[in-house]
């Protein structure tokens, strides 16, 4: 069989579109399926986008603006058919944190930095990359995500009177809402609790019509009719302004910039995961495989240009490309189609969004939290081995309480020891007997008459930093008349620098006590590492057996037994 090598896979660098592809044999059938998609999508991301803004403690039309030029850009250079992109929850809690120590300007400036490294990210081919984050790492900062979506929109759920500013921590904003609680206007919380019950209760067949949409149609109808006293986005920012967003390259100060190197790798690394994920969802819904490294680069590329004009980091959005596909989204025109949408209601109605309550926007981003986390995971901790569960509570943990880009690094440090904790205890170093050698079996052919003197080791699995002290098990082992040692290398699979360290320093001691070391069977990967380095020529060539057969008659050669 031959196999067939894509295109992008023979190339050093390669950049094409999905779009290019989608627009050939382009038919008004596809065009009017993917016009009512990008319609649809866009109505449901219109109070989201505006909602994030706020959450992130930014404006509506950051929101909005991502959204716009984002989802243009992500649609018109991604590599996913139906891949929408725009702001997303899981953005809101990092960039509240930098709000608050950097600022703006710097927060954009850290935007145009991730999207240079995802750009970067995909043009070297690291899309596949993504698939090496553990699941409790992106289950925990998930979860802890949602949380921190949630506890930004107490306030405005509740209509609270905070003495200052609402602090960005968990734990002291936490304390600042439970001092403020004798302050709950009623008004906003009925205003806040009739919207939920909308999201919540909207039935399904109705989806054309998003119950997010209705319920702020509703919430903002209900505020002008009877003229209540609830905070709207006009009361609370002047409105949204109407226009074509305001191009404005940031300020660079380049004394700020290596602070902004951990943050910026936190929003690549982010954005990556969330748009890689959406698009492997993607592909199970509409039968289809996406390009991951061309997906990287668009996401580089929009959130390089979004902060341009005041925009919100982009990523790809798992509910409304979910929603794109339900809808009938055919190519990539119908996101093309969503950020139209939202340009048209920038620009001809953005002075109705003013009268919009903030406690339905609150109800909207509740719900939207309510639904990404993964909340069956802590049901399941007691199933999960217990390195798996001690990785999703501390990445859960470190999430809420501190910031993701500490979360991220503690979990993946902790899951990676794990990692190597699970491959020691999988590596075994066993014994051979002579009666075993003779029943053969496991990986090797009968071999009889093995001489006496002579120790057989067999080892089992891969020979990595965190297994490879158990080779000294075999100095300890061989004493007494042990004349010849044979290491049994057929199960090996794999093997790094520490273990062939320790392969030499087995070798270097049994030649200091008089011993000969004899490798059988080396695979692949173990033999060529060690030839590359010299030690086939420092063991002696004769040595190094391809059976265990071979083994044994070397062996009796070096004893100078028949």
């Amino acid at each position: 069989m031959i196999e067939t090598v894509p295109p992008w896979a023979k190339k050093k660098f390669y950049f094409r579109p999905r779009l290019i592809d989608a627009l050939k044999g382009y038919t008004r059938d596809n065009f009017l399926a993917d016009l009512g998609a990008g319609l649809t999508v866009g109505i449901v991301a219109l109070s989201l986008c505006i909602g994030l803004g706020i959450a992130a403690g930014v404006t509506p039309q950051a929101g909005l603006y991502a959204g716009i030029i984002g989802g243009f850009l992500v649609s018109m250079l991604g590599g996913s058919r139906v891949q929408i992109g725009g702001p997303a929850g899981a953005f809101v809690g990092l960039i509240a944190l930098m709000m608050a120590q950097f600022g703006l300007a710097d927060l954009l400036l850290c935007t145009m930095m991730a999207g240079v490294i995802l750009f970067a990210m995909g043009a070297l081919k690291l899309g596949n990359l993504i698939k090496f984050v553990p699941h409790p790492v992106t289950v925990g900062f998930t979860c802890g995500i949602a949380i921190t979506i949630l506890s930004t929109q107490i306030r405005a759920l509740l209509g609270l009177q905070l003495e200052g500013a609402e602090p960005a921590e968990f734990l002291p904003k936490m304390a600042a809402l439970a001092r403020a609680l004798p302050t709950v206007a009623w008004t906003t919380l009925a205003i806040a609790g009739l919207s939920l019950a909308i999201i919540l209760l909207w039935p399904k067949r109705w989806n054309r019509v998003p119950g997010s949409i209705v319920a702020v149609a509703v919430g903002t109808a209900l505020v002008a009719v009877f003229r209540l006293p609830v905070e709207t986005i006009g009361s609370k920012y002047g409105g949204i302004p109407q226009g074509w967003p305001a191009f404005h390259f940031p300020a660079l100060d380049f004394g700020h910039l290596s602070s902004l190197i951990r943050p910026a790798f936190t929003i690549a690394l982010l954005g990556a995961i969330e748009s890689l994920l959406a698009a492997v969802v993607a592909d199970g819904l509409i039968d289809d495989r996406h390009d991951s490294n061309q997906e990287l680069m668009a996401q580089g590329a929009a959130n390089f240009v979004v902060p341009l004009f005041g925009g919100l980091p982009v990523t790809g959005v798992l509910a409304r490309t979910a929603t794109n596909i339900r809808c009938g989204a055919r190519t990539p025109v119908a996101g093309i189609v969503h950020a139209a949408f939202l340009l048209g209601v920038l620009l001809v109605a953005a002075p109705l969004a003013g009268g919009v309550p903030l406690a339905a926007l609150a109800a909207v981003l509740a719900v939207v939290a309510i639904r990404m986390g993964e909340w069956e995971e802590f049901a399941l901790l007691r199933k999960k081995p217990r390195g798996d569960a001690a990785v999703f509570l501390t990445t859960f943990g470190l999430t809420v309480l501190f910031d993701l880009t500490v979360a991220v690094e503690v979990g993946m440090v902790l899951a990676a020891v794990s990692f190597i904790k699970r491959v020691a205890d999988t590596t075994k170093i066993h014994q051979m007997t002579g009666e075993e050698a003779e029943a053969g079996g496991q990986g090797h052919e009968p071999v009889a008459n093995v001489p006496r003197g002579v120790m057989i080791y067999r080892v089992f699995g891969a020979l990595l930093f965190g297994s490879a002290e158990k080779l000294e098990s075999i100095i300890r082992r061989s004493g007494g008349d042990t004349r010849v040692v044979i290491v049994h290398m057929a199960a090996v699979t794999a093997m790094d620098a520490t273990a062939l360290n320790r392969v030499e320093n087995l070798q270097e001691k049994l030649h200091r006590h008089g011993k000969q070391l004899i490798l059988s069977g080396p695979h692949t990967q173990p033999y060529f590492m060690m030839e590359k380095a010299g030690f086939f020529d420092q063991l002696g060539r004769e040595n190094i057996c391809a059976d265990l057969e071979s083994a044994v008659t070397r062996a009796r050669a070096v004893l100078k037994v028949p």
